[in-house]
Parts: C-alpha cells; sequence; structure tokens
C-alpha cells in the first residue's frame, strides 16, 4: 500500500497540536499538513478534563516560556472567544493567604506576577476579600481580575474548524507506531496507514516522550502522570463561591492545591488531588497498566522525585484517599464547607515531565531534532497558552521548512 504523502504531519490532536496545525496552515497555505489523532475525538485527555481556567500568569519565571505565553495567550484566547462567540467567564481569582509564612509567598508572586505583566493584580486585605468573596477566611490575598474561566472543549473545535476550512486535514482513530528517515523524510508508521513526511510535529501529551523515542530520539526527560480527581458542590452550595479561590501554593512543587473552580456550565469544582497514576490515561483508580507502571517505576528520575519530596506526596496521598483530608484542605479557604456539600466529580491525567536528576522541568520544554519538533512538556497552563505555543513552535517549523 502506497504511503500518504504530507509536508508536515502533526502527532496530537489536543489543544497545542491543533493550535500548531492551525497556525502552520495560516502560514503556509500552499503546504500540506496532516494532523492525526489516536482516539475517536479530538481534545480527548489533558485538553478536555483541565479545570477550563483561562491563567493570568502569576506563578511562573519572569522571562520563561510559561510566563510570556501565558499571559499574552490569556489576552489572545480572551480577543479569540469574543470575535467567535466562545462563552468565557471573567470571574477573576483569589490566592488566599492563611499564615504569616504565606503572606510573604503571596507578596514573591504579587512581584513575580507584576514582573510577568499580569494586568489588575494587587494585593487586597481581609475587608476587600470579604466583599470579593463573602466566605472566603485569609488574612491576605492576590487578586487577578484578569483570570477566567472557558470551555476548552469548545476552544479546541474551533481551532480545528479553523485549520480545515483552510485546507487542513484530521485523521481520527490513527495512532502513531513508528518512524524512521528514509531519503530525507519520515516515513512514519501509523494503524491506519502510512505517510510520508518532510516534518513531524510531536504534540502527542502523555504519549510525547514514547512518540519521540520511537522516532530515534533518546529525551533527557519521562512523563509521570499524576492524576487529579474532583468534587462537585451541590447545586445548593455554589452560593459559596463565586469566582476562583486558589491557596498559596508549596513553591516546591508544580501542583496549585486544592482549590475551587467554577465552570462555564455554572457547576463548581472542588479539588485536585494529585498523586502518581497507574498508568497514562488512569483517570479513575481502577486503571491500570502493568507495562506502563513498570516503565514508570524502573525511571530513576522518580525515586529522586520522591525521595525528595516525600512529605508532601504522603500528605497528597491522605487528601485524594481520605474525603475527610480533603474536606479539610478546601476548609482552610472556606470554613463554611462540610463533607456534605460535596460529591465525587470528575477525574483529569497531568503529564509532567520528570528529568534523570528527579526535578519536574519547569518551563515547557520543545526539542528538535532531524525530520520532528517534539514538545515534551506542556503541562498547566499549556491551554491558556496554547494560541501562542501553537504560533511559536509553527514558526520553528517554517524556519525549518525554508531551509531544506
Amino acid at each position: 500500500m502506497s504511503s500518504i504523502e504530507t509536508d508536515v504531519l502533526v502527532v496530537g490532536g489536543g489543544l497545542v497540536g491543533l493550535s500548531v496545525a492551525m497556525h502552520l496552515k495560516k502560514m503556509r497555505p500552499r503546504s500540506t499538513i496532516c494532523l492525526i489523532e489516536k482516539d475517536s475525538r479530538l481534545a480527548a485527555h489533558q485538553s478536555g478534563h483541565n479545570s477550563g481556567v483561562l491563567h493570568a500568569g502569576i506563578y511562573y519565571t519572569p522571562g520563561s516560556l510559561k510566563a510570556r505565553f501565558c499571559v499574552e495567550g490569556n489576552r489572545a484566547l480572551s480577543n479569540l472567544c469574543e470575535r467567535l462567540k466562545i462563552p468565557l467567564v471573567r470571574c477573576g481569582k483569589v490566592i488566599v493567604a492563611s499564615t504569616e509564612d504565606e503572606k510573604d509567598q503571596l507578596e514573591r508572586l504579587h512581584d513575580r506576577g507584576t514582573d510577568n505583566g499580569v494586568p489588575g493584580l494587587r494585593l487586597i486585605n481581609q475587608r476587600e476579600l470579604r466583599e470579593i468573596e463573602p466566605h472566603v477566611e485569609g488574612i491576605k490575598a492576590l487578586y487577578a481580575p484578569n483570570s477566567a474561566i472557558v470551555d476548552y472543549t469548545q476552544v479546541a473545535a474551533v481551532y480545528a474548524a479553523i485549520y480545515e476550512k483552510a485546507g487542513g486535514q484530521i485523521l481520527l482513530n490513527t495512532e502513531f507506531m513508528s518512524s524512521q528517515i528514509e531519503n530525507g523524510r519520515q516515513h512514519v508508521v501509523t494503524n491506519n496507514g502510512d505517510f510520508e513526511a518532510r516534518l513531524v510535529i510531536n504534540c502527542a501529551g502523555l504519549h510525547s516522550d514514547v512518540v519521540a523515542r520511537k522516532m530515534g530520539n533518546v529525551p533527557d526527560v519521562q512523563i509521570i502522570p499524576f492524576r487529579g480527581e474532583y468534587y462537585l458542590l451541590k447545586e445548593e452550595s455554589r452560593s459559596l463561591v463565586n469566582g476562583l479561590i486558589y491557596p498559596v501554593p508549596n513553591p516546591a512543587l508544580p501542583f496549585l492545591g486544592a482549590h475551587f473552580t467554577p465552570r462555564v456550565n455554572g457547576d463548581v469544582e472542588a479539588g485536585p488531588s494529585a498523586m502518581l497514576a497507574t498508568m497514562r490515561e488512569g483517570y479513575s483508580r481502577s486503571d491500570f497498566s502493568l507495562s506502563e507502571f513498570a516503565e514508570i517505576l524502573r525511571y530513576p528520575g522518580l525515586w529522586k522525585l520522591v525521595s525528595r519530596n516525600l512529605r508532601p506526596g504522603m500528605s497528597e496521598i491522605n487528601r485524594a484517599l481520605r474525603k475527610s483530608a480533603f474536606v479539610s484542605s478546601l476548609r482552610h479557604l472556606v470554613p463554611d464547607i462540610t463533607a456534605d456539600d460535596l460529591v465525587p466529580g470528575g477525574a483529569g491525567v497531568r503529564a509532567m515531565a520528570v528529568d534523570r536528576r528527579g526535578n519536574f522541568v519547569e518551563d515547557f520544554y520543545i526539542e528538535e531534532a532531524p525530520g520532528a519538533i517534539h514538545v515534551l512538556n506542556a503541562p498547566s497552563p499549556a491551554a491558556t497558552s496554547s494560541f501562542l505555543i501553537g504560533k511559536h513552535i509553527s514558526n520553528k517549523a517554517d524556519l525549518r521548512m525554508n531551509a531544506d
């Protein structure tokens, strides 16, 4: 059977892959671009299981890709939603300090967010906090009025529609199997036929490191999946929350702690927990893959990470397994919350890149190789930043193809 010829093959139909395809097709309208997705629908994993927050850009190191792309991405995505009538609610966000130590950390976050150019960011006192969130307890807070909520599955659908209208092709149920360079082109094998491409752009998310290795690369990172489980506030308890309510995060970890998140459909989520998943797409506690879990356990970086973060890790496991511990963490923010206010919600799996020294990779991580560009770390705020990440990678791809 003959191979399908294309200039660019994008692997992965999440927000980043779709944004790359959309931007690159606009940049190179005469180039043939094909996007493959192994599932039967787009945005099936991280893009469709996230909390729906349009982040302001507070947490990230000034000058990093995360800081730049989040602040600019918030603006770009807001404009896109307004122009194309995608529902977006500018509900604002408070990060709440409960202790003097957290108060100092809050002030550092304010300085960082200010350096990043987050608009409208300001520290507020108890009285101002109560005016914004009457049920929240705290001694000080950081208020980000530019934070918002959106349905990212709708954003993904818009990216796809723009791309396809410009002549791009999307193939669902098409799983990347292997690739090798033949006669200066990538020969890609999938379960749905072979492809010949000048350039492969790997946006496979939870499987990005696997795809890179199958293409002959040996990345210095491995994806470690962490499952986050949510509760939902019962309808009669939703009035306890007006907007996004977050604790001051542990600076040693890339997770933001249990928080409250309104959704555009009217729901209010509480969570998530954060614990190691036993497979890359392990959305429930019963999901298990012996081969994938063995691969995770064999990675030396995991054990260095665990030894360095044993105490907070055990606390996260306790909170994930015991509802009373979960409720207790929420009550630090909203004391009126009880276990009776919460019902089980959904879950997501975050792809966290960990290096061999046991460190979480802090920034977005994009690696170039012959005939390929690999997106090897794109956790939160990748959804907020997706418009800018796609543009950034498309510029790299355009330069590569012009140089050929």
